[in-house]
């Protein structure tokens, strides 16, 4: 069997597979899954006072049913219009299923950023930004963007500049993008968000004992195998979190250049800086480096791959030896493969649910910066003060002093960083259990996947329908 690895029909036929389920009117179902506009554009970056480079960028806005619209900025050299729309339509879905009041939308340009200069990077990324200014495709109201692959703090802090340049004097310009730097309008928790989403998302699958009997599993996630496809961002964080603070065993990471495995599990902060040190994984003395392809071969409890898409298919599907795959990338497994692996009974925990803790904070920085006003500054002192009050109160009940290293701990107000993580752990919660009643109640014989993109569409038509555009 041929597989169609284009990735804006996969996002499609993922659509319409949900879609059969719903009693939504076909003209509005056309409307949620068309891309609204697709913006394509050449401009000409100067390196030197002879040489000239032309790139190519992009950005779409997919759906408008909610302003502004949100998606990240991908500087990679397989960027390319099909996967642009796609991500940008993931984007909405994923916003509706986690109650993210957005739309969709995503941008890049077409370039490795490894094989330029730093100073190379920000002239590429001020001209791409100046490019977006011109033609209406970013703004705190329009189009938000933020990082994506290839791009980070960095990369977003320059956009914010730019805009900035463009429009002084407006006092929301901060809120152009997001995923910025903490001392430049982000927020704190930001940049591992998405790692951590994963972490609560999985870690809430692991709570229904029923639903884990199925599959040969205990309730909890200590001591669970888990495998990564990926040691980016995204992979870096959903490791770390598992491992450090879920007790999970991570027998393998796979990176662009090899594999690393230890089935007692790697030590990830060693393996990290090991990695910073050297430029990769491979002969991490904690763990036996292997051929990349083995890594399918790994038998574990969680398969995260945290890489890109199409990169689970037919060739590969029948070898993993998973009991859960939880997607943290952006369409990791093709519609074949995620059927073989369903029809063989493994759970999958879809990317437009598990990798939306990203979107989520970036909704919590976007506020913070129209607000003007840092996250826990006006209550923290209030709430360390009557903490204090309580503590001492508890104390001449029970005639005995608290040790003052605990006395801390239940007497601190919260900070910027605690409440973006309790707000982020509370959506990754409430959305999971949304998206398992929907699958229990109505397509119990189809993947999670289906009732995830079944919420989703229900909510951007309710969305439409509330406009008033549709009946």
């Amino acid at each position: 069997m041929v597989e169609d690895l284009n990735f804006n029909r996969i996002v499609s036929q993922q659509f319409d597979r949900a879609a059969k389920f719903l009693k939504v009117h076909p003209a509005l179902l056309s409307e949620i899954k068309a891309c609204n506009n697709l913006c394509y554009f050449q401009f000409p970056v100067r390196f030197a006072d002879d040489h000239y480079e032309i790139f190519e960028g992009w950005r779409a806005e997919h759906s408008q049913h909610s302003k502004p619209v949100k998606g990240g900025t991908r500087f990679s050299e397989m960027v390319s219009a099909d996967e642009i729309m796609a991500l940008a339509a993931l984007m909405t879905y994923k916003c509706a299923v986690v109650d993210v009041p957005f739309g969709g939308a995503k941008g890049g340009v077409r370039f490795n950023p490894k094989k330029y200069t730093p100073t190379q990077v920000e002239r590429i990324t001020r001209r791409y930004t100046a490019e977006l200014i011109k033609k209406g495709f970013i703004g705190p109201g329009e189009d938000v963007p933020g990082p994506d692959v290839g791009t980070g703090e960095r990369e977003m802090a320059w956009m914010a500049d730019t805009y900035d340049a463009f429009h002084p004097g407006d006092i929301d310009n901060l809120a152009c993008c997001t995923g910025k730097p903490v001392s430049q309008g982000g927020i704190a928790g930001r940049r591992e968000a998405t790692g951590h989403g994963v972490q609560y998302g999985i870690r809430e699958a692991f709570q229904y004992g029923e639903d884990l009997k199925k599959l040969g599993l205990t309730r909890g996630l200590e001591g669970k195998a888990v495998a990564i496809q990926g040691f980016g961002n995204v992979g870096y964080y959903s490791a770390f979190y598992l491992s450090q603070e879920d007790g999970c065993r991570i027998v393998a990471i796979l990176e662009w250049d090899g594999c690393v495995m230890n089935p007692a599990g790697l030590d990830i902060p060693k393996l990290d800086e090991f990695r910073k040190e050297t430029g990769s994984i491979r002969n991490f003395p904690g763990g036996a480096t292997v051929a990349s392809d083995a890594f399918w071969d790994i038998e574990c409890d969680i398969l995260i791959p945290a890489a890109l898409e199409n990169q689970i298919n037919l060739d590969n599907c029948q070898r993993i030896r998973t009991k859960v795959l939880a997607e943290a990338a952006n369409g990791p497994t093709t519609p074949a493969a995620s059927d073989a692996l369903h029809n063989r009974g493994v759970m999958i925990i879809p990317d437009i649910f598990l990798n939306a803790g990203g979107v989520t904070v970036s909704y919590f920085e976007w506020g913070k910066n129209l607000s003007h006003m840092r996250f826990g500054s006006l209550q923290k002192h209030l709430e360390e003060f009557r903490n204090q009050k309580l503590v001492s109160a508890i104390e001449r009940m029970v005639g005995k002093e608290m040790p003052e290293a605990e006395k801390r701990i239940f007497t601190r107000g919260p900070e910027e960083l605690d409440l973006v993580n309790s707000g982020l752990e509370e959506t990754m919660i409430r959305a999971y259990r949304a998206i398992r009643e929907m699958h229990l109640s109505r397509a119990p014989e189809e993947s999670m996947r289906v009732a995830a993109f079944m919420i989703a569409i229900e909510k951007v038509a309710t969305t439409y329908e509330q406009l008033g555009i549709f009946p």
